[in-house]
């Protein structure tokens, strides 16, 4: 038998899936947009609380699956793992259905060229909820295929099997997967049979360890820049340092004969250099002299006068009830938030094989599709002419949604015959990131006579987040007349206040911003939270019961409030400063998993110190509690880091700092020395898990030092004035 038992690709029949999702959305939108507003505010609303579905090939367990002649099941990814725990999940989930133990699953990073392909990427929180049912189905699926395949050969009845770890016995026979798979050509592929009751599952729900675990402890080569191939050169790629640049021309005869230097590429849209050794395409790249067009005199004051609300198109997201009079007395509160990096700890990188009629790309990339689109139409090939391998990812983050450098090793590997290899140095990452944009909130509210809100009004200004992204089509955002990436948070969740109006602002900047963990959720949040905040105190009220009381009655809203409870409960909140500790509380919903945190903060020498972080959340069933709470901890303190520490500049038409150090980040001393996490379950389903949580840290933080303090912080990272 072969190393790898696989189906044929000859099923007997074939399912059709009706995709959903944001494609539905632009369908939608394009019938509705004659009505304007209030059609669109349905839209954006449904949007913003959508749990995407997985809308990729599901009708085919051979495609995901292969059983191998160890009796192991090796299951073929098509999301990527990147630190959040996907390949454990997912193998708790097809190990319940396949019947087999954890051991017998062995998770691995679908190449293109296997036809699992995801159309759209492993981001937005989705990939255990999307692939929860289609996942199941598809082992279940294979468990019945390879039953029957043991009826055959045991020549026992279907019903009189039974399956225990890939073991399938009956009438004192037995039959390992392997042995039912062996041999068979011709696979029938059967209706979708009945999904297995909780009560049966034995891993689902469960703490199991992380199936990467070993290889990263070990230090496995699993990462974009462990990749090699056999005879493979190296490359680096010239970029400018200003925001804008575009090229003009470039002197390359200083580098042509440097020490190992191969080639020297020019194209229209990059120059680069392969060469025979990393040092030695770095040195060769910058002895190319290039003439660059850009920006003039750009600095961070100018990127804050342009991200200022009422610049650029404004869309009312949510409204209800009556918006402010101009007579009317209420409080106000201005809001920022700065350029943010990804800074995630792998720079990307790739490794490029281009043949005459085929290529073959080992990276990092959150994006296998578009990856592999991008390369073939820039080289002219078929798309499954290009074979996309994916690694694991040192961090994602959106940071690996944007892939270009795919497309020039690739056509840098064509020019001279042989893989090339071509990696971003860190000055590269820091200047040539897809940042987090930054935000500017203006944010009113009025209290009625019992001291809650009456009315409340949001307006916010973002640069792009998932417009001119390849994953979101520009016209999608036409049609809605909004950035649905940026407005996350940026809706206003305490639906019993009866008046309640969001606008959001979208400005254009002229460097690239885009897709950001959590997208607009951190900074959104950070704004309306901490105004929250600052009425309950105007209106004399407790911050929790003042959140309680004006939260509506859908299920979603009854989440909300259990979660808010959970946190303060857990926490035991008070209000009190003692010994000089105080704590503060913020909440929040994003992708339909509402989120509870209470910070409890001190200042030590004038600067804010966490001391603990409190998480309530309901990602609904929990199909691994441990990894949740591993994604809890990890939000929290890539939030608080984010929140007291990071931040971009514009100097003098260049993006800084460059590196690590000058871009300040928390370290392992800024950590809080308790992170509690409490996980509720209001629905029977997977929700949304990876981003949620970073969405209340931020104004925790701000509300707790507003009690110690009296201070109202309102810009990002957190600063306090002068010494208290």
């Amino acid at each position: 038998m072969s190393d790898k038992v696989k189906g044929s690709k000859k099923v007997s029949r074939r399912r059709f899936l009706v995709k959903g999702g944001l494609g539905t959305i632009g369908v939608v939108a394009v019938g509705a947009y004659i009505f304007r507003n209030p059609i669109r505010r349905e839209l954006l609303g449904f949007a913003n609380s959508l749990e995407a579905p997985y809308t990729d090939n599901t009708d085919k367990p051979m495609v995901w699956f292969e059983v191998t002649n160890n009796n192991e099941i090796l299951l073929h990814s098509p999301k990527m793992e990147m630190g959040q725990g996907t390949f454990t999940g997912i193998a708790q989930m097809a190990a319940d259905e396949l019947s087999v133990s954890m051991s017998q699953i062995k998770v691995v990073h679908a190449a293109s060229s296997t036809g699992n392909v995801d159309s759209f990427a492993t981001g937005g929180s989705t990939s255990i909820s999307g692939l929860w049912k289609p996942l199941r189905e598809l082992a279940a699926m294979l468990r019945v295929m390879l039953i029957k395949e043991a009826t055959r050969k045991m020549n026992v009845g279907f019903d009189e099997l039974n399956v225990e770890d890939g073991v399938i016995s009956g009438n004192g026979k037995t039959l390992t997967y392997a042995q039912a798979a062996e041999g068979v050509e011709n696979w029938e592929v059967p209706d979708v049979p009945s999904l297995k009751n909780a009560k049966d599952y034995k891993y689902i729900g469960k703490p199991i360890a992380r199936v990467d675990l070993d290889a990263k402890v070990y230090g496995d080569p699993i990462f974009g820049m462990d990749a090699d191939m056999p005879d493979m050169l190296y490359s680096a790629v010239v970029r400018p340092s200003k925001i804008g640049s575009t090229f003009v021309s470039a002197d390359t005869s200083a580098a042509e004969n440097m020490p190992g230097v191969v080639k020297i590429i020019v194209e229209d849209d990059f120059v680069g250099v392969v060469a025979n050794s990393m040092i030695e395409a770095e040195h060769a790249k910058d002895a190319i002299n290039v003439t660059w067009e850009s920006y003039k005199n750009l600095d961070t004051t100018a990127i804050t006068k342009m991200m200022t609300v009422g610049n650029g198109n404004s869309t009312t997201i949510q409204k209800n009830g009556n918006a402010f009079d101009e007579d009317d007395i209420f409080e106000t509160l201005e809001f920022r938030s700065p350029i943010g990096a990804h800074a995630q700890i792998e720079p990307n990188g790739v490794v490029a094989s281009v043949e005459s009629d085929s290529a073959t790309i080992k990276i990092s990339t959150q994006v296998v599709s578009i990856t592999r689109k991008e390369v073939a139409k820039r080289l002219g090939l078929d798309t499954d002419k290009v074979n996309i391998v994916p690694t694991y990812l040192g961090g994602g983050f959106g940071r690996r949604l944007h892939t270009p450098h795919a497309v020039q090793a690739a056509i840098m590997s064509k020019a001279v015959g042989k893989p090339v290899k071509y990696f971003f140095s860190r000055k590269e990452e820091f200047q040539h990131d897809m940042f987090r944009p930054p935000t500017h909130h203006i944010i009113k509210g009025k209290l009625n006579s019992e001291g809650y809100l009456d009315t409340l009004e949001h307006e916010f200004v973002s640069g792009d987040v998932a417009t001119d992204s390849a994953l979101i089509p520009n016209a999608l955002t036409n049609f809605l007349g909004a950035d649905v990436g940026a407005i996350r948070g940026g809706f206003i969740q305490y639906t019993a206040i009866p008046n309640f109006k969001t606008v959001y602002w979208h400005v254009v900047l002229p460097f690239a911003t885009s897709w950001w963990r959590s997208l607009g959720l951190l900074a959104n949040t950070f704004a309306m939270e901490s105004f929250i905040d600052e009425m309950a105190l105007k209106g004399n009220k407790n911050a929790v019961d003042f959140r309680l009381h004006q939260i509506g009655e859908e299920p979603i809203d009854i989440r909300l409030k259990n979660v808010i409870k959970a946190a303060a409960e857990k926490a035991n909140y008070n209000e009190e400063v003692v010994n000089g500790r105080a704590m503060g509380f913020a909440a929040s919903i994003d992708a339909n998993t509402p989120c509870a945190q209470v910070a409890e903060v001190s200042i030590v020498d004038n600067e804010i110190k966490v001391h603990k972080v409190t998480v309530a959340m309901d990602p609904g069933l929990a199909v691994n509690p441990d990894q949740i709470r591993a994604q809890c901890e990890g939000c929290v303190i890539m939030g608080m880091s984010a929140v007291l520490y990071e931040q971009m500049f514009v100097e003098d038409g260049e993006l800084t700092p460059t590196i690590y150090g000058p871009y300040q980040m928390a370290l392992m001393k800024n950590a809080p020395k308790e992170i509690d996490v409490v996980l509720l379950q209001g629905k029977d389903t997977p929700g949304a898990v990876g981003e949620p949580p970073l969405g209340p840290v931020g104004a925790a933080i701000a509300n707790a030092v507003r009690r110690l303090t009296g201070q109202r912080l309102t810009e990002l990272p957190l600063k306090l004035g002068k010494p208290i």
